[in-house]
């Protein structure tokens, strides 16, 4: 082997990966002994393992999913300083057996799991958090998956990269290193009727992500603009503007349900 192809073998070594196409993953694999993988392997520094776990307010018992796991840190930190179980995934079964190893070592092995598998087969609807440090094309890919099978407050955190035109809730640099927070949005699009004390509407909801616009038609015909309205979990806000200024309205969703924190309600209509 040539000087060149041994400088890359080498740099091979730092790098991980987790599901099927192009890069390599170890010298075993170079020699065709391991899978191909691609997403290449950098290790999260633990000042930032900290910072994203922080950031996504892990607590006791909750269950968090760390997908291309790789040595195991973020969802060993998370059991050992946070007290919190889960799984890490790796499609590399040498990183799973290192992950296995750490955890062990760290004295988290009954609260952590760790498999071999594409992520993209991982069930994710349990988890109260999910961490990655992805591609951003990986990313984009597992983001409808995020909205449509997690619960709406699951936190989701992405080490570098983001998710497209989906905006991050919050995000923390360390050093030179970034890290970015979503809160599932409940899916508020469509038809709402409300009632309150002054009467009811009829409220057309337009989402993106967890931002939505629209309209409220009272049963007088008349119409008024909803602006602001936010949506963080099952937390919903928004104002109607009328003639007569703007009504700040908050609440909480649950399935085809709204509950106002002002006595206000709104059921989903078809």
């Amino acid at each position: 082997m040539g000087l060149a192809a041994l400088l890359t073998a080498a740099a091979l070594l730092g790098m991980r990966c987790l599901s099927v196409t192009s890069a390599q993953c170890s010298l075993d694999s170079l020699f065709g002994s391991s899978p191909a993988l691609d997403v290449p392997y950098a290790e999260t520094r633990y000042e930032l393992v900290e910072a994203m776990l922080e950031m996504a307010d892990v607590q006791p018992d909750e269950r968090v999913i760390d997908l291309g796991t790789g040595d195991g840190r973020i969802l060993i930190v998370a059991a050992r300083d946070f007290g919190a179980s889960g799984l890490g995934v790796d499609i590399d079964p040498s990183l799973v057996r290192d992950a296995e190893a750490n955890a062990s070592a760290a004295g988290v092995a009954e609260r952590t799991e760790f498999r071999a598998e594409d992520l993209f087969d991982t069930p994710i609807a349990d988890a109260d958090v999910l961490t990655m440090f992805l591609l951003p094309e990986v990313n984009m890919r597992l983001r409808p998956r995020i909205l449509e099978e997690m619960r709406p407050g699951t936190r989701v955190v992405s080490h570098a990269f983001d998710m497209g035109d989906w905006q991050p809730d919050d995000e923390v640099r360390v050093g030179g290193a970034h890290a970015y927070l979503w809160v599932v949005p409940a899916q508020v699009e469509g038809r709402w009727q409300m009632t309150e004390q002054e009467g009811g509407a009829l409220l057309d909801l337009r989402q993106r992500f967890q931002f939505f616009t629209g309209t409220a038609t009272r049963s007088d015909g008349s119409t008024a603009v909803i602006t602001e309205g936010r949506i963080t979990g099952a937390a919903i806000s928004f104002r109607i503007r009328t003639n007569d200024g703007a009504h700040q309205f908050a609440g909480t969703v649950s399935g085809s349900n709204i509950s106002g924190d002002a006595g206000w309600q709104a059921e989903r209509t078809p």
